[in-house]
């Protein structure tokens, strides 16, 4: 039979805990780690979502800290807990940010001890734990709980003491940082990431809006960056846009006149938004068709053909060569039936349905464009290099652009 464990006479706060309760806690440790957060989690929803999202790690990594530094102040009352500390403040800073009071995570930190001495009675029961023992566990497991309540409202209240306005100026600063990419240094992100509690994600995606569109920052969800106040207006949404996010874009730019950027990896943030501003600038030439909300991934192939514009002249200069030469109309009605040609691969009479002309007059055409050409619409590369000049000279002509 296990031995009885009676409990010493001291005065620290856990001084009526044996040091060697600590050894018969910690192989507990992770079994009532799940506990608790099975008990949080279904008494507190908002925290199931929370460790399903992207902070979900840190917040279990802080629990867990918690609960072991308990343990190890059993084992020596006089061990520092600095790191505990600074998590505990983190869980304050981030209910504040949440915009919640501190109730819910008192009542979570309280869930989580009546969840442990509940377990802690179910050990004492196997080794035979005197009730004096058992009371002054509880007693400090309470007085514990207290400790971390105090310090998490130390962070809540330091949140709470800036201005929002301090604390907007701070996103924006940190959006300016991200966007900017390296040799921004990463401590620079990290320490206004801590200043502001928002979380670093692995991929981001930018929306270009379209001045001066209104933005509603507050129908925006809490970890978007907003710089509402650049001439090019637009916003940083964490990971990619589902429909949830496409939801709060409907009520965050209510007008519309916007582009959704692509998904990249944070580092690569300015791409997204260079890509998202290019696809607004081909809106507005009448390139790209408008609408509320225009996504860049619909519209690849045209930011890529259409991204260096002196580049493609000289590829159409190269390309178009050999019929430089002839008059305008005929040039036009030539390029006009390869353009279909390269597009469809279809029959004479096909082609002749397209382009409106006879199937013979089709036909005339190609021979006189496979003479005009010759290697060069055989050669799967050099055919390549004139199709993709030809495209971009269609998508240039819905602008009123012309090439040199």
């Amino acid at each position: 039979m296990p031995r009885l464990i009676q409990p010493l006479d001291t005065g620290d706060p856990l001084g009526p805990l044996p040091q060697e309760f600590a050894a018969i806690m910690r192989p507990e440790l992770p079994s009532l780690i799940k506990e608790i957060g099975v008990e949080v989690t279904r008494a507190y929803p908002e925290y199931a979502r929370l460790l399903g999202g992207p902070n979900g790690q840190a917040i279990r990594v802080g629990v867990e800290q918690s609960l072991a530094a308990f343990v190890d102040l059993v084992a020596e009352p006089t061990s520092a807990t600095p790191l505990r500390d600074d998590i505990c403040r983190r869980f304050g800073r981030f209910e504040a940010y949440e915009g919640r009071t501190m109730e819910t995570l008192q009542g979570a930190y309280r869930l989580g001890a009546r969840v442990a001495l509940r377990r802690a009675k179910k050990v004492g029961r196997r080794y035979n734990f005197s009730p004096s023992l058992m009371l002054s566990f509880a007693d400090a497991l309470f007085a514990y709980v207290d400790e971390l309540e105090a310090l998490s409202r130390e962070g809540f209240l330091e949140v709470q003491s800036r201005s929002g306005e301090q604390s907007e100026t701070m996103r924006r600063q940190l959006l300016h940082l991200v966007l900017a990419g390296r040799p921004v240094p990463r401590s620079a992100i990290a320490e206004l990431c801590e200043q502001t509690g928002w979380t670093l994600p692995e991929q981001v995606t930018l929306v270009a809006v379209r001045a001066p569109a209104g933005l509603d920052r507050i129908s925006a969800d809490h970890d978007v960056l907003i710089d509402p106040g650049d001439p090019q207006p637009h916003l940083l949404i964490p990971g990619p846009v589902d429909e949830a996010r496409r939801e709060m874009l409907d009520r965050t730019i209510p007008g519309g006149g916007a582009a959704v950027g692509l998904t990249v990896p944070t580092a690569r943030a300015s791409d997204s938004i260079r890509w998202a501003r290019r696809v607004l600038e081909l809106v507005d030439t009448g390139v790209i068709e408008d609408a509320p909300f225009i996504r860049c991934e619909d519209h690849l192939i045209t930011l890529w053909l259409l991204s260096d514009p002196a580049l493609l002249d000289q590829l159409a200069t190269r390309e178009l060569a050999p019929v430089s030469g002839i008059s305008t109309t005929r040039r036009e009605r030539l390029i006009e039936t390869l353009r279909i040609w390269l597009d469809t691969r279809g029959t004479a009479a096909q082609m002749g349905e397209l382009l409106d002309v006879h199937p013979q007059t089709v036909r005339y055409r190609m021979r006189s464009l496979e003479a005009i050409f010759g290697a060069q619409l055989t050669d799967p590369e050099s055919r390549f290099s004139t199709e993709a000049v030809l495209r971009a000279m269609q998508l240039r002509a819905r602008s009123g652009q012309t090439l040199n």
